[in-house]
This record gives structure tokens, C-alpha cells and sequence, in this order.
């Protein structure tokens, strides 16, 4: 009994091999020419079946390829070669007469290249106000290429400038998520913040910045602004002794700071720092008349 089920087996398996070398197979065959017209050697050809079926080749120095014994069926065609955009296609194989594939390969452009001209477009459009215009070349370029994600820094400015500062934010969080490190962008999310009212996550933001990295103060100097006209001089006065710790020649701090430490009834620090800010201000500084007319009000301060 056992015999007889094992040549069953044997007969069914040599069934199967029959049927499976039965399966109709195709040819075909192709030239590639390069962008100049002239035969392109070596492009390498692949072509996938979704069954899993894969064959390759590669074009000879006529620019020519073929491809044998493909079972008939839908398959998958890729040809590359280094310099060149890779061409796709779906071919349907037949058993007979597949008509030769014939194509022209297109130079691949330098990404750089087109992101630099189309930036340079962008940043033009941006000068003569056509901010929408202009964030729509960025946005284009981002689609086209994802990994230039920095390039939402650029779309985050034109968002700002029209006052639309959760599309700004959206926009900058987009770089600061991938590139936490750039104290640079973190300020001017911060600076986004701000205007929008969030101080408090502006705040997160710049007291987790090392000030020894910072070249421009203006960020912390808006949000002291801001705690000086709510009334909260404490918050104003640190944020402000931070920023003239690092800039002690920044003559502006000094002049906020003594109206942080007015506000906060301080006079005589207020003095002080107004003396030092007139001591250090240049001729044209717009706070030099005030600074001059609160200095004479606290002339008795002592």
C-alpha cells in the first residue's frame, strides 16, 4: 500500500513538472539611446514579475538588450544608468510578437542645481511681496524633493510676514523636529511664539538655549518687551540680565532693563542702568531722549 501511494506521488510531481515546463514563454528585446542620441551602453535592464519571476541584462555597446524565456504576463521594467533619471514601465509579455522597446534616457539634474534656481526665484517673488506666489515655488520643491525639508524655514518667513504665524510655527517645527540642535530655528520658533501670544512656550524655548551661542538678542529682548508691558518686571529684568551678561555693550538692554526695573519700583537700579545705557548708546539710538527725560526724573534717586 505504501508503494503505491509513493509512485502516486511520483506520477503527480512529474504531472506537475510537465505542466509547469509547458508554461508559455516570451521574448523581448529593446535600444536605449542617450540624451544625445547615441547608443547608451550598459544601462542595466530588470524586469520583476509579481509572482516573484526576475530577470536582468544590460544594453551592448549598440545600445541594444533582450531578455529571454519570460513567462507571459504583466512584468515590471526598470532601467538604470548612472547620470541618467531611471526609466519605469509596465510591459505586457506575450508569446509572440512583443514589439521592441524603444527610449530616449533623459540627463539626471543635479537637485542642488534646480533647488538653488527655484530658491533664487522664490527669494525674488518674497522682495516684491508675492508671498503666496513665492511659498508656492518652495512648496513645490518640497514635494518634488522631501528630503530638502529645511526649505519649510523659507515657507515658515512668508507665512510670518503675513501675520499667519500658526502656519509660520507649523512650518519651522517641521526642520526644528528633525534638527533639535539648530539653536538658530529654536529662536526663531521662539520669536514665532512671541507674536503669537504663547510666551509661555516661548519661554521653554530660549531658557533651554545656551546664550553663549547667541549672536542676536532681539528674540529675548521682545519677550522682556512683552513682561515689561504686563506689568511683570521680575520675569523682564532676569530675561534681561541673562541677555546683558552676554552682551554687555548692547546698549538697548540697559535702557529696557531700567524700565523693567521701574516698572518693578527699583529706581535706583533704573538709574543705573539708565547712565550705563547712555554711557554706551550711539548718537543715533531712538531711546536717547527718553532715557535722558526718565534719567532727569530720577535725578534724586539715590
Amino acid at each position: 500500500m505504501t508503494r503505491v501511494r509513493h509512485a502516486s506521488l511520483i506520477l503527480l510531481c512529474l504531472l506537475f513538472a510537465a505542466t509547469a515546463s509547458a508554461q508559455p514563454k516570451g521574448r523581448i528585446n529593446g535600444k536605449i539611446l542617450d540624451d544625445q542620441g547615441k547608443p547608451a551602453v550598459g544601462v542595466q535592464i530588470r524586469a520583476t514579475k509579481a509572482d516573484g519571476g526576475l530577470m536582468e541584462a544590460k544594453t551592448n555597446d549598440k545600445g541594444e538588450w533582450q531578455l529571454q524565456n519570460l513567462p507571459v504576463g504583466q512584468w515590471n521594467f526598470e532601467f538604470v544608468k548612472e547620470g541618467f533619471d531611471p526609466q519605469r514601465m509596465s510591459v505586457q509579455v506575450a508569446e509572440k510578437n512583443n514589439p521592441p522597446i524603444e527610449m530616449k534616457l533623459t540627463k539626471a539634474v543635479d537637485p542642488n542645481v534646480e533647488i538653488q534656481a527655484e530658491m533664487k526665484k522664490a527669494q525674488e517673488l518674497q522682495q516684491q511681496g508675492k508671498l503666496a506666489d513665492a511659498r508656492q515655488v518652495i512648496l513645490a520643491l518640497l514635494q518634488k524633493y522631501p528630503a530638502a525639508y529645511r526649505l519649510n524655514a523659507f515657507v515658515a518667513t512668508t507665512y510670518d510676514a503675513e501675520k499667519n504665524y500658526d502656519k509660520a510655527i507649523e512650518h519651522v517645527k517641521m526642520v526644528v523636529d528633525k534638527e533639535p540642535t539648530d539653536f538658530e530655528l529654536r529662536m526663531y520658533l521662539a520669536e514665532l511664539l512671541t507674536s503669537k501670544g504663547d510666551k509661555v512656550e516661548a519661554q521653554k524655548i530660549l531658557d533651554s538655549i545656551d546664550m553663549a551661542q547667541v549672536k542676536d538678542p532681539t528674540v529675548f529682548l521682545n519677550l522682556a518687551i512683552g513682561s515689561i508691558n504686563a506689568g511683570k518686571s521680575d520675569e523682564a529684568i532676569a530675561m534681561l540680565d541673562k541677555v546683558a551678561k552676554q552682551f554687555p555693550t548692547r546698549a538697548d538692554v540697559f535702557y529696557y532693563r531700567a524700565r523693567a526695573n521701574i516698572v518693578g519700583k527699583k529706581m535706583a537700579d533704573a538709574k543705573a542702568d539708565l547712565e550705563k545705557f547712555l554711557s554706551v548708546a550711539p548718537p543715533d539710538s531712538p531711546q536717547i531722549a527718553d532715557a535722558k527725560k526718565l534719567l532727569e526724573q530720577l535725578k534724586d534717586v539715590k
